[in-house]
């Protein structure tokens, strides 16, 4: 059984920084993409950053380019998100997911974790 588990949200204000991690159980931790996506109020779920093990290519969303940053910890099996110079646009519920049937930019994946809170305060 595959299991993403998502935490490390918070309120924090512009220009602050949170670090999210996404830990991996019942799968070979490196054997799939993982990507990190966040849903605002009132709208669609969207794609944040993505990081491909095999290549150690990450991709990210243009709007969070050179504040965000992936990194891992294969110890634990898992992915860090971290996130500096927050802006109020960032708030959202962050999601974690592995195993994309497409692009990983799409949200088109198998597994999701549940998903943490982040609110940024102007």
């Amino acid at each position: 059984q595959v299991r993403l588990v998502d935490s490390g949200g918070g309120l924090v204000q512009a220009g602050g920084s949170l670090r999210l991690s996404c830990t991996i159980t019942g799968r070979t931790f490196s054997s799939t993409p993982l990507a990190w996506f966040r849903r605002a109020p009132g709208k669609e779920r969207e794609f944040v950053a993505a990081h491909l093990w095999r290549s150690s290519i990450t991709y990210f969303r243009d709007s969070v380019k050179g504040r965000f940053t992936i990194s891992v910890d294969n110890d634990k099996n898992t992915v860090l998100l971290q996130m500096d110079n927050l802006k109020p646009e960032d708030t959202a519920v962050y999601y974690c997911a592995t195993e994309p049937t497409s692009d990983v930019r799409s949200t088109d994946y198998v597994y999701w974790g549940q998903g943490t809170q982040v609110t940024v305060t102007s």
